[in-house]
């Protein structure tokens, strides 16, 4: 059943982690198909003991890596909606992304099978790769700890996944920096430099609102100049909404010149 053939040392070197608990890492490595053919086997023979698999790791594991993954993203793209966020992490955390760090780790040759799944070429199933490596997540969680845990899904799971959907240019990828965004824009469009200036300022100082307004010159081939308008808790934010605006208002064909101002709706989430 290959039980002899697994190699934990060289798994927990690429993990970059020594289990103090090393049965954790074992459970997490065991495919219900396994755990049942032992158990049988245990029973022929007298014994009731009952054989761990990953099903319930795999539960767990789940749930470590949306939050850690939630936190990261929360933390690193202040500027974006709530739906730009969960439209990411839904991404992130996919099994179609994961295979790939499932894979990398070649956790399919540390598996542990029963003989018919091993026939079916269960180390090669992705799903089952998959659930594997949540099941690893977990067994990390409790074996070190939620830094531990968050360090191994950073670096093998979440930086991995941002950088490809960066240098893809995936429409999965919300936008990081509007401002950035509308600069490339505009020069594009042969326009100068969009101005920025904030225009009103409103509430107690431990919760000021701004009002930002970004001037977007005609281009020197001809047209209309146009302005974008965003609230925000900080300058930052309102620029970024405004920027947005502007953004997308010349994304859109359909739109005519005019001035754009962001919606009670948007401005919340520019608040948010």
């Amino acid at each position: 059943m290959k039980s002899q053939e697994i190699e934990f040392p060289a798994l927990e070197e690429a993990i970059g982690h020594r289990f103090c608990r090393p049965l954790i890492l074992e459970q997490a490595l065991t495919h219900s198909s396994f755990a049942r053919e032992a158990e049988t086997t245990a029973s022929t023979e007298g014994n009731s003991e009952v054989q761990g698999d990953n099903e319930q790791l795999e539960f767990l594991g789940d749930a470590v890596l949306s939050f850690v993954v939630s936190q990261e993203l929360f933390r690193r793209f202040p500027e974006y909606t709530e739906g730009d966020l969960s439209k990411l992490r839904a991404h992130i955390v996919s099994a179609r992304a994961l295979i790939r760090p499932a894979r990398q780790l070649q956790i399919g040759s540390y598996l542990r099978f029963g003989k018919g799944e091993e026939k079916s070429g269960g180390r090669t199933k992705s799903a089952l790769l998959v659930n594997a490596l949540e099941a690893l997540i977990a067994a990390l969680f409790l074996d070190a700890g939620l830094e531990e845990a968050h360090r191994f899904i950073v670096s093998v799971v979440l930086q991995p996944a941002l950088d490809e959907l960066q240098k893809r240019g995936s429409g999965t990828f919300p936008i990081t920096d509007y401002k950035s965004a509308l600069q490339e824009t505009v020069h594009a469009s042969g326009r100068s430099q969009p101005h920025y200036a904030v225009v009103k300022e409103q509430g107690p100082d431990h919760r000021k609102i701004f009002t930002v307004e970004v001037h977007v010159p005609a281009p020197a081939t001809g047209g209309e100049a146009f302005v974008s308008r965003a609230e925000g808790s900080t300058k930052k934010r309102a620029e970024q909404g405004a920027a947005r605006q502007a953004w997308e208002y010349l994304q859109s064909s359909q739109a005519s010149p005019a001035v754009e101002v962001a919606s009670p709706d948007s401005r919340r989430q520019e608040q948010s």
